[in-house]
């Protein structure tokens, strides 16, 4: 291997066009170079004219803007250049039949030489391009491989989809995710698909053979183990399969998986599924599981259990533009924090990847950690010059990168969009292809399917002020917020509250008239970020308690935060990746599985007045929980200093809700207060639900 840090291993390839799991050595199977590392790199004006010298160089996956020294106006649109060439040098180990190359995902377009030949193109900027270069490659002596992406989204033809979203002011170009050349003899595995039937504990196998050779017959060898102890799950299936001259072929084949351990947010168990024909291998990591929405009862079930969504979203590519991502979105240890530390302290066990795809490894984590992903296509508007060809392709390419991954959880064609090619053509053309028959969700058109969810962004705050005591009549209705599809399906609040303040504590673009409506326009930081983290938290409660809802997920746990963003998640240190503390105390307490709401806004309250005070107990867990819950005012400023409380116990089943009520005599002193009611659940965390009340004296 020459001079770019290009790793070579012989083993069973996973991630070309089998995007799944760990990787494995075989005798005789495909050999996989990856080629991530730095490249070099220039930028020109001609898509037919490479540069002729190099002057950079950037890390692939990366984005342009790490280029070293530096390009200028990275990501908006220059006259100085239309594209970013991309240059490395790869030796192949040993000749092989066929030779394919796969850069993971790069925007915007991807056009490959090898050895100064054409490749060809690939329009798509959220899935991968495969390439054959098997006709162009020289197995004695180093290879050049350049790949062209384009600087900005207007080098597109206009008939292609490359990611819509009116709040981003960048569109920032580079190979973001892996890029690998793997080598195989005989007929190629193209793809394999796994699905699970829950009812025989079996894993049903779609496996496609692309033959560019003769006519020939191969053994095709399936085996089962688990993903952390490799211990065999029942025996090797065998199959003799007969492939004519340039013939591709779906096998399918149904394997016993005696004794399933299931995959659940608790339970993250995996499996790997070993694919051979003797020539080529993959293998294939998977989770026993079946997730599905139910309109009947308006819940989503995982393994035919309840389960109700709990999490927020992660915006990556607006993540892109902050100035403060550097190479972190590749950092794995920063993306495993992300994904499976933060979560699991806020009790989150769901997300949306919000219009954008991530690096591959982001859901392999995700796997790992037991997290069920609604996976958005980059959709916001549909645009009537898009080619309806061209979006099904890159629909049936993204379930391809992702279909194995039992962390994705549910298909979601778009965001807030309405057009009816979407319902109409799109996703019936793309549930076709996915043998798990997950939901779709349809942004704000009617949802497709009789079982499909909806989307909620039941914004309250959008109009500036709310009063926050008509929560206590809203409690009873029965109807989605969302009046561009009225409807009875189950239904997920995926974006909710429009409080969003940049990391410094400053409003955004958005926010600036609600926050000096809450709080007036000369407070500080520290007392915005108080009130919009109690405000989330209460409406947290809200949406849970409900139990209306099969997800409730807030808005935006990862995006940007610059001036003049719309939005901004809610991190006080980005690198080390903490949270603003009274964000993660309200949120924290709101999303907990067993979960706590004061039914209870009112603003003031008179010394002596007698309350009945409504709580609700919900419980997203599979056991029935019970113990103490306790209602009281307290100091504004010291939870601790109880004025005089009320107590009861409480059992709640599993997947259940329960109310109480609590009779409370309002205190004197006259002052501000908080009315707090504890859950002390028996073995459990406590946890809390909090209002703010005035104890004040009616005026004569």
């Amino acid at each position: 291997m020459r001079t770019m840090g290009i790793r070579i291993a012989a083993i069973l390839f996973l991630g070309a066009l089998v995007p799944v799991g760990a990787l494995r050595g075989a005798e005789g199977g495909r050999i996989t170079l990856s080629l991530d590392g730095p490249w070099q790199v220039e930028e020109g004006l001609d898509p037919a004219a490479p540069p002729e010298s190099f002057t950079r160089k950037a890390p692939v996956p990366g984005l342009a803007d790490l280029a070293e020294p530096a390009f200028a106006d990275v990501g908006v649109e220059s006259p100085r250049r239309g594209f970013f060439w991309y240059r490395t040098e790869v030796q192949l180990p040993q000749k092989k039949e066929r030779v394919v190359l796969r850069v993971g995902k790069a925007q915007f377009g991807t056009a490959v030489w090898v050895n100064g030949k054409a490749a060809g193109e690939h329009f798509g900027c959220f899935t991968p391009g495969i390439f054959d270069i098997t006709q162009l490659v020289r197995f004695e002596g180093p290879n050049t491989v350049l790949v062209r992406v384009g600087a900005h989204p207007g080098v597109l033809p206009k008939t292609v989809p490359a990611g819509t979203d009116q709040e981003k002011t960048k569109w920032i170009p580079g190979i973001y995710d892996s890029v690998q050349v793997f080598l195989c003899d005989g007929p190629m595995i193209r793809t394999v698909q796994t699905a699970t039937l829950l009812k025989t504990r079996e894993v049903l196998v779609e496996t496609v053979l692309e033959n560019k050779g003769p006519a020939r017959e191969v053994d095709l060898v399936q085996a089962l183990r688990t993903w952390k102890a490799g211990a065999a799950v029942g025996p090797p299936l065998s199959q003799k399969v007969a492939l004519a001259a340039g013939e591709t072929k779906a096998v399918a084949a149904t394997l016993a998986v005696p004794q399933a351990h299931l995959w659940t947010p608790d339970d993250p168990f995996l499996y790997v599924l070993s694919t051979s024909t003797g020539g080529d291998g993959v293998e294939t990591r998977f989770g026993m599981r079946q997730f599905r929405c139910d309109t009947a009862t308006r819940r989503a079930y995982l393994n035919d259990e309840p389960c109700f969504l709990r999490g927020s979203n992660i915006t990556l590519h607006r993540f892109f533009e902050d100035p403060l991502r550097e190479r972190l979105p590749w950092d794995r240890e920063w993306v495993r924090k992300l994904l499976v530390e933060i979560p699991r302290k806020m009790h989150w066990n769901s997300f949306r990847l919000c219009i954008g795809p991530v690096p591959g490894f982001w859901l392999d984590l995700a796997d790992e950690a037991g997290l069920l992903i609604q996976n958005e296509f980059f959709i916001w508007g549909y645009r009537p010059e898009w080619s309806t060809d061209e979006v099904k392709t890159q629909f049936r390419e993204w379930l391809e990168d992702s279909w194995n991954h039992p962390s994705v959880a549910i298909w979601d064609a778009c965001n807030e969009t309405r057009a009816a090619v979407l319902g109409g053509e799109i996703i019936p053309f793309a549930r076709r292809l996915d043998l798990s028959n997950r939901p779709w969700e349809n942004g704000y058109n009617a949802p497709q399917g009789p079982e499909d969810p909806v989307e909620d962004h039941p914004y309250l705050y959008v109009s500036g002020a709310f009063d926050l005591s008509r929560l206590e009549w809203m409690a009873g209705e029965k109807t989605t917020w969302n009046s561009y599809h009225p409807t009875d399906h189950a239904a997920i609040i995926n974006e909710y509250d429009w409080l969003w303040l940049n990391r410094d504590g400053t409003p955004t673009r958005l926010t600036a008239k609600v926050f000096e409506g809450l709080v007036g326009k000369d407070a500080t930081a520290d007392v915005r970020r108080e009130t919009a983290a109690y405000i989330a938290g209460g409406l947290t409660e809200f949406w849970r308690a409900r139990r209306q809802m099969a997800g409730v997920l807030h808005f935006v746990y990862l995006g940007y935060s610059y001036p003049g963003g719309f939005t901004s998640d809610n991190f006080v240190d980005l690198k080390n990746l903490v949270l603003e503390p009274r964000f993660e105390d309200f949120m924290g307490n709101a999303f907990s599985p067993l979960g706590v709401y004061l039914d209870f806004w009112r603003p003031e309250a008179a010394p002596g007045t007698e309350l009945s005070i409504p709580v609700v107990v919900v419980n997203d867990l599979r056991e029935a929980r019970s113990g103490r819950l306790t209602v009281a005012f307290t100091a504004a400023d010291d939870l601790g200093k109880v004025l005089v409380q009320a107590e009861c116990g409480f059992a709640v089943p599993a997947f259940g809700q329960a109310t109480y009520r609590l009779a409370l005599k309002v205190p004197d002193p006259s002052g501000k207060s908080l009315l707090v009611a504890r859950l002390r659940p028996q073995g459990g965390e406590e946890v809390l639900s909090r209002r703010k009340v005035e104890i004040k004296t009616a005026s004569k």
